[in-house]
């Protein structure tokens, strides 16, 4: 399979699935550049992957199926000075801008991208990254999209290539709204378990219009403005960690895990919503991690 540069096209008997080739779609400095989602397709009728913002300049520039490697703060930024180079896994090495605290919000000055290497087949794609030590970090990432039916299905391999140890996570940043449609009372976003909100985390400033009704979250109406909340209690099973619905449940998509979630989180607008999953990961040097979302879409 001779490695890609473009865009990448797979596709199923029942699933299209768009990837931007690393650079195309998206040059931000928070999002993983490789394997970046920019629409699945069921049927040829129903689509589901919309972009975080349809203002431009606003947000940080996601779109459909996008992962971050995410914590407190970037591996090393607290050992980097203003400055000096710090380590954003799936991107690079990032400039630290000043003596602030780390701000994933904050686009920053990219000093050197991790090297990626693509092979396709109508079906698959693999995207290797390659480490760039940086103080003692570096890590090796592997990502793999294959589609089958109406699945897709996304397997990430990291192995820490540094001396130094790598506390981390990684989730994938849901951004859906299913053929394009607001988030209204047409929509369901439901979870294997009674949903409990952490109310340290909970932001939700029109609790008329989003309700948490039991294992669901509904909408009275369409939110005007962002909401953010993390729900507790999540484990794994064999039950899909979430699923949207549209149509009184007759399209939507749901989030299979092979892993025990760190914590969950649901962030969302007038014309988006996700579900966010996150994969706790610790490393030492020389060790491995790998783990699988499988994504299923109905309609």
């Amino acid at each position: 399979m001779p490695p890609q540069t473009s865009n990448l096209l797979l596709h199923s008997n029942r699933l299209a699935v768009e990837i931007a080739g690393p650079g195309t779609a998206y040059r931000g400095t928070r999002f993983d550049w490789s394997g970046f989602v920019t629409q699945v397709t069921l049927d040829g009728s129903h689509t589901f992957c919309v972009p975080e913002s349809y203002q431009p300049g606003q947000g940080t520039g996601g779109i459909g199926l996008c992962n971050e490697y995410t914590g407190d703060e970037a591996i090393g930024y607290a050992e980097a000075g203003p400055g000096d180079p710090f380590t954003k896994l799936g991107i690079g090495l990032l400039k630290r801008p000043d003596a602030g605290p780390y701000n994933v919000f904050k686009p920053l000055e990219i000093m050197q991208l991790f090297p990626v290497t693509i092979d396709s087949a109508p079906d698959q794609a693999r995207f290797g990254v390659a480490p760039v030590g940086c103080r003692g970090y570096a890590a090796r990432e592997e990502k793999i999209l294959s589609v089958q039916e109406n699945q897709l299905t996304i397997t990430t391999t990291l192995e820490n290539t540094g001396v130094k140890p790598i506390h981390i996570q990684e989730f994938v940043h849901n951004f859906i709204g299913i053929d394009r449609h607001l988030i209204g009372p047409d929509y369901r976003l439901s979870f294997p378990y009674p949903l409990t909100i952490d109310p340290a985390t909970r932001y939700m400033p029109e609790p008329e219009v989003i309700k948490v009704d039991g294992h669901s979250f509904t909408f009275a109406g369409t939110p005007q403005q962002p909401f953010y909340c993390r729900p507790q209690g999540a484990v794994q099973t064999g039950q899909p960690q979430w699923e949207l619905t549209y149509a009184a449940g007759k399209i939507g998509m749901r989030e299979f895990d092979d892993f025990a979630p760190h914590h969950v989180a649901v962030w969302g607008v007038s014309h988006v919503i996700s579900a966010e999953i996150f994969v706790p990961i610790t490393l030492a040097p020389g060790e491995k991690q790998s783990w699988s979302r499988r994504f299923e879409f109905f309609g």
